[in-house]
């Protein structure tokens, strides 16, 4: 379908691939990420299930004419299919009729109730999750350095420019949400405030029917944002809310809401590394918390450019989390995996990109130069431990970085690069 002004992005490989592979390719991610005008890009035709608001019409669409819904040319978009479960096995049955590729592409923004479904879609679906988009496809990043180069060892030594601090403010509150991308920050600032409210008043309740408590889900919202990068508890969520909000919430409450939030693609935690790498170092297995993007946390507590840069180490939370979610999508187009490191001998390591071939890579992530020094510091002492213990070393160190105006690779080894010139 002809998309105008339509944004390329990095998955779209991965889609056209897919298509080559399964009947069917689903594609899900938080709403508002782009999945309908991405999916658009791939499909001939399309059908929209959330323009028919009339619940039992489109129930007896589903039931008595599906034809209806999926004839069409192919591949054809079917949105929000979770909206009608039943269209998963319809379809399905569907793909292994003809045993054709490319058939359907499926767009659903919350993870659905897998009741009366029959079949999970092996062989026939391929899943694809898109994220908000990346510094690089939002054009906010050069693109001069491919983070797949530095993983492979190769050499870099490139001017990439000046980065003006208050840049990065706006890049962190504006967030990676494609419809923001033309916006004033603070005009992008209120989409996304009236976007979590959205998610608290209706998308939350709509996701299994559950009436949950607006004002606790608030509070635990607000808490996580607090907590942004940080690897908090849900303890330490519970003590956070009461502390700050003097609102009770228990452990299990948390645990319930948290999961919801999951449901609808919203959080996006780093997994703890967990690699045997063959020392006697045990690893912390807490996860790192994050939204699926920095501009959530920023709109939860209000943050404008100037409360950032009066903010030095909020500031440098929030730009943790835009650089974790662009190694995300970097590393996903060259089927890595992003990872962090925490030991029992209180070392941690900001970002670990784990290879296919299983060697992995180490990054630090610092808003300022000064800091640069001390971060490879820190990583060449942990491989150096790790080395001394006879365990598997990472193959690759590096600093990603906010305010560096080169990308180059020190004497030591170590790599320096700034994250407004990073690309997959």
């Amino acid at each position: 379908m002809e998309i105008k002004n339509y944004k390329k992005r990095i998955v779209d490989k991965q889609i056209a691939e897919y298509l080559q592979l399964f009947g069917a390719v689903c594609i899900d991610g938080p709403k508002y990420c782009g999945k309908t005008w991405s999916s658009r890009y791939h499909a001939n035709s399309e059908f929209l299930l959330q323009s028919k608001p009339n619940e039992d019409e489109l129930n007896e669409l589903v039931n008595m004419s599906p034809e209806l819904i999926l004839n069409g040319a192919k591949p054809r978009l079917i949105d929000e299919w979770q909206v009608a479960p039943k269209l998963w096995d319809i379809i399905r049955n569907e793909v292994d009729k003809t045993g054709e590729k490319g058939q359907f592409l499926l767009t659903g923004s919350s993870t659905p109730n897998r009741e009366g479904i029959l079949h999970s879609g092996a062989g026939r679906f391929g899943y694809v999750h898109l994220k908000t988009m990346s510094l690089y496809e939002s054009g906010d990043s050069t693109g001069a350095v491919s983070l797949q180069d530095i993983c492979a060892g190769k050499d870099i030594a490139v001017a990439t420019g000046e980065v003006k601090l208050t840049t990065l403010a706006e890049l962190i509150i504006r967030g990676g949400w494609p419809a923001n991308l033309g916006l004033e920050v603070d005009k992008a600032r209120k989409v996304v405030k009236e976007y979590i409210d959205l998610i608290i008043n209706d998308d939350l309740y709509r996701l299994d029917g559950v009436k949950r408590d607006k004002q606790k889900m608030y509070k635990l919202l607000q808490s996580l944002a607090r907590n942004e990068s940080t690897t908090a508890t849900n303890t330490i969520l519970k003590k956070n809310v009461k502390d700050v909000d003097n609102e009770d919430i228990d452990v299990d409450t948390i645990a319930s809401y948290l999961n919801a939030l999951n449901k609808l693609f919203l959080l996006d935690n780093d997994m703890a590394f967990s690699t045997n790498i063959r020392s006697s170092f045990r690893l912390k297995q807490a996860e790192k918390r994050h939204f699926v993007d920095p501009s959530i946390s920023c709109a939860l507590l209000n943050l404008t450019v100037d409360k950032l840069i009066g903010d030095l180490k909020t500031f440098g939370f929030m730009f943790e989390a835009l650089v974790e979610r662009d190694l995300k999508i970097y590393a996903n187009s060259f089927d890595a995996k992003v990872y962090h490191y925490q030991d029992y001998l209180n070392r941690e390591i900001d970002a670990v990109i784990e290879l296919e071939d299983g060697s992995w890579c180490a990054f630090e992530i610092k808003l300022g130069v000064h800091q640069i020094d001390a971060a490879a510091l820190n990583l060449l002492k942990i491989k150096e431990s790790i080395e001394n213990d006879n365990g598997k070393a990472p193959t690759v160190l590096g600093v990603i970085c906010g305010m560096s105006s080169y990308a180059y690779r020190r004497k030591d080894g170590v790599y320096v690069v700034p994250i407004t010139a990073l690309k997959n």
